[in-house]
């Protein structure tokens, strides 16, 4: 059995924390705004596993800086951040792997992919066996994992970014309607990933402005435009919120 750190759990986190204890291993964790909390599951983990939001990727890093042990960050972040996360915990002599979730809280099989890459990758994906977590090694490079989630996100979140810019563009010229009834006839599923996008950047899209960031940090790092992405950054940044998030 082990003892590891959860930094900052969210739904995600907490459900990755709840595959772990349900082995009988032991999870500590401190949420956000805690930084005590934070040194002190440093000092007593063995592994550190860092669910946050991408823009507090690397403070997560720093905030436990002169870890020594195994350090997971599983976070939407460019594979050039990773590397920055990663020098952070080796130059302290801890160890580093790459980590990138795909899919929703794991709370039953076959929902959710926890992609990872790195020297200790192998360790971690044995710890996750038998759990609701699905462990995949994403390739030999050390940042694999985050390159797996960035391409990922661009499409999925990029395109729901997109849909919501259309939208918001036939509003304002007053074809709305005549729009979605072209849809009806010749692409029928896409009103309906339209409301449902909406409803997601209601609930999550200010979370997404940093990942989309992200992403177009990746893209211009492969010497590729991220306009795409910098544009729906912007389109998420000025989503209507839900009050009560």
């Amino acid at each position: 059995m082990h003892v590891i750190g959860l930094l900052h759990p969210g739904d995600m986190g907490a459900a990755v924390g709840k595959c772990l204890t349900n082995l009988g291993h032991t999870v500590l964790w401190a949420s956000e705004g805690r930084s005590a909390a934070t040194v002190t599951v440093a000092g007593d983990a063995e592994m550190i596993i860092s669910v946050c939001p991408p823009h507090a990727a690397t403070d997560m890093a720093w905030a436990v800086h002169g870890f020594r042990g195994l350090y997971v960050d599983a976070n939407a972040i460019s594979p050039g951040t990773a590397r920055e996360v990663a020098q952070m915990i080796t130059d302290s002599g801890g160890r580093y792997v790459d980590g990138g979730i795909i899919g929703l809280p794991p709370v039953k099989p076959g929902t959710t992919r926890l992609y990872l890459s790195g020297p200790d990758a192998g360790q971690v994906q044995a710890l996750f066996a038998g759990t609701d977590l699905d462990t995949r090694i994403a390739g030999p490079a050390l940042t694999a994992a985050s390159a797996v989630k960035m391409a990922y996100g661009a499409w999925t979140k990029g395109t729901a970014a997109l849909i919501l810019a259309i939208r918001e563009f036939a509003r304002e010229e007053g074809v709305e309607d005549p729009l979605l009834s072209e849809w009806s006839l010749s692409q029928p599923s896409l009103e309906k990933r339209s409301r449902g996008s909406a409803k997601a950047a209601e609930a999550k899209g200010w979370r997404w402005v940093a990942e989309m960031e992200e992403i177009a940090a990746s893209m211009a790092a492969a010497d590729l435009p991220d306009g795409f992405h910098q544009a729906a950054a912007e389109i998420f940044r000025r989503y209507p919120r839900r009050r009560n998030d």
